[in-house]
This record gives C-alpha cells, sequence and structure tokens, in this order.
C-alpha cells in the first residue's frame, strides 16, 4: 500500500528532474529509465531520505543551460525499483502532490533542488477526486475521434471501466500533447478543469489533424 502523507510530512527542500514530456499527476503511476549519473545520485540521495521523493518539472524549451524551470510540478515517491545488468534503475513514481517551486538552491549536489511550497496543493493528498458532471459516453466518443486522427489504439473495455480520476490523469499523462499542454493540464484546479482542458486540446487536434502516435495504454 502506497504510504499517505499529510501535509506537515512534506519536505521543504526536495530534488527534481526536469524532464520535457514527462507529467505526473497526484495518485498516478510514472514510469522511469534513469541512467544519467546526476540522476542516479539524485536517486540515490532520494531513497536514503524518509520520504523518498522526487520533483517532476517541466522545462521550459529553448530556455538556455540549465533550463529555466516551469512554476508548479508535482512530486511522486518511489515506489517500486529494479537494477539492470548495465547500472541503470527503472523506476515508477506514484504522485503524491503538486507544488511551486519557491527558489533554487545552490549546492554540492550534481542535481537541481528546489524550495517547494505544497499549500496551494493540499487538495492533492486527500481521496480519489469525483468529477459529478463526467460525461463518459461523450468523453469516449471524442477520445475515439481523436485516437483516430493521431493513429492511436487503446483498449476500450479499460476505458469504459475506469474510474473518472485514473482516466483522466492517464490520458493527460500519455497522449502526444506538447510540453506546454502537458503544463495546463497540470496546472489545473480540480479534475473537472483537468477533464476540460483535456477535451479542448483533444478537439484542437482533431481540427488541426492530429499526429502520429502509438498505442496507448
Amino acid at each position: 500500500m502506497t504510504r499517505r502523507f499529510a501535509l506537515a510530512d512534506l519536505p521543504e527542500v526536495i530534488p527534481v528532474f526536469p524532464l520535457p514530456g514527462a507529467l505526473l499527476l497526484p495518485r498516478a503511476r510514472l514510469p522511469l529509465n534513469i541512467f544519467e549519473p546526476r540522476y542516479l545520485a539524485m536517486l540515490d540521495d532520494a531513497l536514503r531520505s524518509d520520504h523518498r521523493l522526487i520533483g517532476m518539472v517541466q522545462p521550459f524549451e529553448n530556455s538556455g543551460q540549465p533550463p529555466k524551470l516551469h512554476s508548479i510540478g508535482c512530486a511522486g515517491r518511489v515506489t517500486s525499483l529494479s537494477e539492470t545488468e548495465d547500472g541503470r534503475y527503472l523506476i515508477a513514481l506514484s504522485g503524491v502532490c503538486r507544488f511551486r517551486l519557491r527558489g533554487e538552491l545552490d549546492g554540492f549536489t550534481p542535481y537541481r533542488r528546489v524550495r517547494a511550497d505544497w499549500t496551494d496543493f493540499a487538495a492533492d493528498l486527500g481521496r480519489v477526486e469525483t468529477d459529478a458532471a463526467f460525461d463518459r459516453d461523450a468523453f469516449l466518443a471524442l477520445l475515439r475521434q481523436y485516437f483516430e486522427s493521431a493513429h492511436l489504439s487503446s483498449d476500450w473495455d479499460a476505458m469504459r471501466e475506469a474510474e473518472p480520476e485514473m482516466l483522466i490523469n492517464s490520458l493527460s499523462m500519455m497522449c502526444p500533447f506538447s510540453v506546454e499542454e502537458r503544463q495546463a493540464l497540470l496546472e489545473a484546479p480540480r479534475l473537472s478543469d483537468r477533464c476540460d482542458t483535456l477535451v479542448a486540446l483533444m478537439r484542437f487536434a482533431i481540427a488541426s489533424g492530429g499526429s502520429d502516435g502509438n498505442k496507448v495504454q
């Protein structure tokens, strides 16, 4: 069972992994392949901490080196790990809570660390979100159009059975949206807002002809 956190449990400083296109949302799982030395060091340090949290943050595109970071990210707890023979880590982060970046720390670590302000996102630590206005049939009809335009396929039986939060968050993380579009999904205050944003992005993609893709699971 995944550890539950209270707001007071969350640390003031966390390591961050600025990976373009890698979106993490609360209560969702993000698989990662860790191989760069600085991020191997980051993971080793995270595993030695009590909370085992790593912040996923979208970097701005073409913003120089090191890239500028968006002001909102999401922290995940390392909940599974395996090490390959060539020294890589295959891990999964379970989304815990979003945060605002309140400054970056200078220091001797090879990876980046930030001061995290969690107060605006305390609701992320609560129960699974619901959306009373969610119309599954209409949503899936639009989703089918989007998948056809983007040359994607999926398990429609699983889509029909999934809880709204899992369905909306999984699609937000897996669909081939741009960095800025993913950031908009992350920053949506509530599940209903994220669903509205996801619908708008799919409609825009359909109108613009979609994009190439692969199977979404």
